[in-house]
């Protein structure tokens, strides 16, 4: 029996270390929104403390089912006022530290989920 692993079919974080994040081998020293059906932008917010409400509109006109939230080297809940407009659309976030983000993405993005990634790097 010849086994062959699952590729998936948007992009993959392929690796990551403290200011960097890297997507399909290609690393980036900027934070990103990321989402398994293609979408890579490059995420203006500077770290934790810059981060408002405007900062998570973008997601709204993606099809996604559920937001990780990376929010650095350490684990820092957004204002539940900032992601109101998220839940409304009953698109689930879950916040966890940005490489805790980065593995959750790839395993739920290759299970063929509608998955987001907002990553602060």
């Amino acid at each position: 029996m010849k086994l062959q692993a699952d590729r998936m079919q948007g992009p993959t974080i392929t690796g990551y270390g403290e200011g960097w994040v890297a997507v399909n081998g290609e690393a980036s020293h900027h934070s990103m929104l990321l989402s398994s059906a293609g979408h890579r932008l490059e995420w203006s917010v500077k770290g934790f403390e810059a981060l408002q409400a405007s900062d998570f509109e973008t997601l709204m006109s993606w099809d996604i089912e559920l937001l990780l939230f990376g929010s650095g080297t350490r684990v820092q809940f957004p204002h539940p006022q900032w992601l109101a407009a998220l839940y409304a659309k009953r698109i689930g976030v879950e916040t966890m530290d940005t490489q805790a983000a980065c593995r959750t993405f790839n395993f739920l993005a290759g299970e063929g989920r509608k998955v987001a990634a907002a990553l602060l790097v």
